[in-house]
């Protein structure tokens, strides 16, 4: 554990003790019976789940990732009496503008690993950036919170103590899902630090329901009934992991703690049902990325702990409020697939919206589908703010 004020240098190191104890649990697993219908919309077909846990145990080799993870230079610190573990990846570019990206559930730091070294090192004259890459405390080797009220607000409290720390007066910041929702916090708790915002995910962008069409354009009011059913959709099919772990998070904790195919299948039904795919998760973000951010839940032991941030969200007052104005210059990417779909007139009630980008193809793990786009999205929206 780092001391206050103090970063110190972090490698992963898993025990072999721990992996063989994973490979055990696997091959002891109790099996349920198959479902009615053997395909997903009961949940994850049982002979999919066979098959993935088998590859798990047999071939996917986390070794082979822990190294991948550990080219990469990470840190602890401690913040606000909670570990936080980042990486943090310097441009050799002298021009080069900080950046944060952060994640949300059920992905992890890894989802922007590939993203590190375009950003950093451009192949041409276009912007660079000095990257930050932190886990949500709670999350993977950031590990376990020990009070409450890890909520949003808190974590983007921590997050620009964190770029104080080490250095950074002012950056841009980038998040999706729970990411999304910390950058949006860290907009309104340190405005005058935040250069601007990047987001996919943009929940002042949803439309009320009650929502005058009558100043609408065509194609607006297309959107807004898109969205709305959308919304709907996802409420009805996709909510329930959402109301379980913002008001039972700990009695849940209980099954994934103890059966990584309960994880397993946890966290993989949720990379089905929010990516752009042909119909398996794996058309959309690699099999051995899928299980390397699996493993860093399972090794941490981090089910329950990563799940309480929905437990403060929903009783801290704020679960479905409209923020504060904001004036930080803002760009959206809307993937096509992702759970929401935000409208941006909507959304300039509330923020200081400069570009807005319709991905032709994605869902929610943007920077894991589309990770080209993101990266140039990011460096054109870097480039238009004046005075950065």
């Amino acid at each position: 554990m780092a001391t206050d004020d103090a970063i110190a240098p972090f490698t992963v190191r898993v025990e072999q003790s721990a992996v063989d104890d994973l490979h055990d649990r696997l091959t002891r697993t109790r099996w349920p019976d198959e479902q009615p219908a053997a395909d997903w919309s009961y949940g994850l077909p049982l002979s999919y789940a066979r098959e993935l846990a088998a590859y798990w145990r047999d071939e996917y080799d986390w070794r082979t990732h822990e190294s991948a993870i550990n080219a990469f230079p990470q840190f602890i610190t401690t913040i606000d009496g909670a570990q936080v573990h980042f990486l943090h990846v310097r441009s050799s570019r002298d021009d080069a503008t900080p950046l944060l990206l952060t994640h949300g559930w059920p992905g992890s730091f890894i989802e922007f690993l590939e993203l590190i070294g375009p950003l950093t090192a451009p192949p041409d004259d276009r912007p660079a950036f000095h990257v930050v890459v932190p886990t949500i405390p709670g999350f993977g080797f950031s590990g376990h919170t020990s009070d409450p009220g890890w909520g949003p607000t808190r974590v983007a409290q921590a997050w620009a103590a964190l770029m104080q720390r080490l250095g950074y007066e002012r950056y841009l910041a980038h998040g999706g899902d729970w990411g999304a929702t910390i950058t949006h916090q860290l907009m309104r708790v340190a405005p005058d630090a935040v250069i601007g915002a990047h987001l996919t995910m943009l929940s002042s962008g949803a439309p009320p329901p009650d929502m005058d069409l009558s100043t609408l354009t065509h194609d607006e009011r297309s959107k807004v009934h898109e969205s709305l059913q959308r919304f709907g959709t996802i409420r009805r099919e996709e909510m329930g992991y959402g109301f379980i772990q913002s008001t039972k998070p700990q009695t849940l904790a209980y099954g994934l703690a103890d059966s990584p195919v309960g994880q397993l299948c946890w966290i993989i039904e949720k990379f089905h049902r929010w990516t752009d795919n042909n119909g398996l998760p794996e058309d959309a973000v690699d099999r051995d990325v899928l299980l390397t951010n699996v493993s860093i839940y399972w090794f941490t032991n981090t089910a329950g702990s990563s799940a309480r941030i929905y437990y403060e969200r929903a009783h801290s007052g704020g679960w479905g409020s409209k923020p504060e104005p904001s004036t930080v210059p803002t760009a959206v990417v809307v993937f096509p697939r992702d759970l929401s779909i935000p409208i941006r007139r909507v959304a300039e009630q509330y923020d200081n919206i400069v570009r807005w980008t319709d991905a032709d193809s994605g869902g929610h793990f943007g920077a894991l589908e589309r990770p080209e786009l993101l990266a140039d999205d990011i460096r054109e929206f870097s480039a238009s703010i004046p005075s950065r």
